[in-house]
């Protein structure tokens, strides 16, 4: 078992998902400065990436408003409320240094980006970032099975910024 999967708060998220994933990496950034940082990300190649998703999308009948850029939160304006917006998720749930999590909602699937964080000594935390999807028709599974290498080299690239902060 995993530290995710002791967390009671996530116990519902991944029940029934169809596709759970999590990438962890190791800092002594705050749980905000991580988020800030991880969201800020976005290299030339990932707004690329962007950008071949969009005709993709267009493909199997999908809209995608137009490409998104990256966020940029100081760390004490990372939202923290639910409803409140980060990018294009809705903050779900949150509590302070212990973990946040953001969903989104398309036709095709609905995603959670999840950061759990796991104390270590001293300041030193171990961050788990967690994606969770869930698909409503048949384009889910193949539009996420297409971009899933995508995902994986994004959200590893996002976590390990988010301990550069």
């Amino acid at each position: 078992m995993n530290y995710v999967q002791t967390l009671p708060s996530f116990a519902s998220v991944l029940r029934d998902a169809d596709h759970v994933d999590v990438k962890t990496v190791e800092g002594g950034a705050t749980l905000r400065e991580f988020i800030a940082s991880m969201l800020a990300y976005q290299p030339a190649w990932v707004t690329f990436l962007y950008r071949v998703r969009s005709g993709f999308v267009r493909l199997l009948g999908m809209r995608q408003e137009g490409i998104p850029s990256a966020p940029h939160f100081q760390p004490e304006t990372v939202p923290m409320m639910p409803g409140e917006k980060a990018a294009f998720f809705t903050v779900q749930l949150a509590e302070e240094e212990k973990l946040w999590l953001v969903g989104v909602d398309d036709s095709h699937l609905s995603a959670m980006l999840g950061v759990a964080v796991e104390p270590l000594s001293g300041d030193q935390k171990r961050f788990h970032v967690v994606t969770v999807v869930y698909y409503h028709n048949w384009a889910g599974p193949l539009y996420f099975n297409v971009i899933r290498p995508f995902h994986h080299l994004v959200v590893s690239s996002m976590a390990r910024a988010g301990v550069r902060a």
